[in-house]
């Protein structure tokens, strides 16, 4: 195991411990790397004033730990408050022969823990920095970068990836060898994925203006 790596397995604690579907539930850590790196928007749930709050935002992350973007106008990034971060990914709508049994082919991530706000410097230029490479990689060397003033206006959450709960759901409805397999009906998965479509140029961009590469070879490739 590398230094700066966590264990393969992930712990399993009373917030992570899976209760329902428990064949859906996955302790490898390659799992939740790779629901993370398939995604860029999470949903950030906090309590504020003592009442739940979700909000959605962009994330990026190392080997070790999550980082959450936000204002610091953000009543929701204020303090280092106890919070839970979470990634979906849809795959397709499990149509069975009963609506009973109709279900979601998924995956997803629950991660737990406490955020800290990153106030050094250069951990929140880096953390910055991997949370646009994780969007859209080669964009940090391109664009500007952040200035003091806007460094100073931005609030960069840090969340370990110690706890954490997965789960995942494939295949095919769960009837086919229920009474209800006799009924006649077409039963199977209509299958959902995202596409990145063709770059649309800012129409304040001079007309000569090409599109980055990193940029343009994304058109066409599927996202997730």
């Amino acid at each position: 195991m590398a230094p700066n790596s966590l264990p393969p397995r992930l712990p399993e604690t009373d917030r992570t411990r899976h209760r329902r579907l428990r064949d859906q539930g996955s302790l490898e850590r390659a799992d939740l790397d790779a629901i993370l790196d398939a995604g860029f928007v999470c949903h950030l749930g906090v309590v504020v004033e003592g009442r739940p709050l979700v909000v959605p935002t962009v994330y990026g992350r190392d080997e070790r730990q999550l980082y959450v973007h936000g204002s610091v106008a953000s009543r929701s990034l204020a303090g280092d408050p106890p919070v839970c971060v979470t990634v979906t990914h849809v795959d397709g709508l499990v149509l069975a022969r009963s609506v009973f049994e109709h279900g979601v082919n998924y995956r997803s991530a629950v991660i737990h823990g406490d955020a800290r706000k990153v106030t050094d410097p250069e951990e929140k230029l880096e953390g910055l920095r991997r949370l646009t490479e994780h969007a859209t990689p080669g964009q940090w060397s391109y664009a500007r970068r952040p200035n003091r003033k806007e460094l100073a206006a931005t609030t960069l959450l840090a969340l370990s990836l110690e706890e954490a709960s997965v789960k995942i759901r494939t295949g095919a409805p769960d009837d086919g060898d229920s009474p209800d397999a006799e009924l006649g009906l077409w039963a199977g998965v209509l299958p959902l994925t995202s596409v990145w479509g063709e770059p649309v140029a800012d129409p304040a961009l001079p007309s000569d203006t090409a599109v980055p590469g990193h940029i343009a070879r994304r058109a066409g490739t599927r996202h997730g």
